[in-house]
């Protein structure tokens, strides 16, 4: 049975990429925009399957969490990437590894669109240098806010719209039929690997070597622990006990 998305569900994301990429509610959409998270459970709520939108968008959030954002410039646009391969992951039940292999190219492609945003912004200069002169501060105020917001949406609703409306059921279709695969295999062979990747990278940011241990302790944990199949928030207890007693035992050893 051939599965699309709606004109509705197509616009709804659209409007969400808009909004976060516009960074219109400051720090709060800058963040959604550094993270997958936020983007793949409103995919998830829109589509009707938030459980299985989050197991792919975890998986994409591996690979961006080590990203660094200097001045607020990415080398990728997760929020993006996450609203492209979250939907086609859905349409053509695909693992979070392949979801990964498109998302990252993705990605990459919205950088330069979101790049393509601030040479728009410049239009919004020549009455900003007016308002500025008159002292006019609701001029300027809309001049600084208001411009660069509507270019945004003008920009990403249709692109993203005829990308999630026309592309994703087309991509999702052709992983369907190719389902068992070469390219299937290297995709998820592929998106393992960003994956790995993503955890090297956040362990080169922490940068701590005196921390390392609790990472591999937490990873080993897992994979011993796999079998009893116990819950995250038992997991969490158990993060919460390790960090006090380091907490503990460091305050103990600084102030002998």
């Amino acid at each position: 049975m051939h599965v699309t998305l709606s004109i509705w569900q197509a616009l709804l994301i659209a409007l969400w990429v808009a909004l976060v990429e516009s960074r219109i509610l400051g720090f709060s959409t800058l963040t959604m925009r550094f993270s997958p998270l936020m983007t793949g459970m409103m995919v998830g709520f829109i589509m009707g399957d938030i459980k299985q939108a989050m197991i792919v968008t975890a998986a994409i959030q591996l690979v961006y969490m080590g990203f660094v954002a200097p001045g607020g410039a990415l080398p990728a646009e997760p929020c993006i990437a996450t609203a492209i391969a979250v939907p086609v992951a859905l349409l053509g039940h695909m693992s979070p590894q392949g979801a990964i292999a498109i998302a990252v190219p993705v990605g990459l492609l919205g950088s330069y669109l979101y790049q393509f945003r601030f040479f728009l912004n410049t239009f919004a200069l020549k009455p900003m240098d007016k308002y500025a002169k008159e002292g006019n501060a609701r001029g300027l105020g809309f001049a600084i806010m208001g411009i660069p917001t509507l270019i945004s949406f003008a920009l990403f609703i249709p692109l993203m719209f005829i990308a999630l409306y026309f592309g994703a059921p087309v991509i999702s279709g052709l992983v369907a039929n190719i389902e068992h695969g070469t390219l299937i295999h290297v995709l998820n062979s592929v998106g393992g690997g960003l994956a790995a990747l993503g955890i090297a990278v956040i362990m080169q940011v922490i940068g701590k070597k005196q921390l390392l241990p609790f990472f591999f302790l937490a990873y080993f944990m897992s994979v011993a622990f796999a079998k009893l199949d116990i819950s995250m928030t038992i997991y969490a207890i158990f993060g919460a006990i390790f960090a006090i007693l380091y907490v503990t035992f460091t305050s103990k050893k600084s102030t002998n």
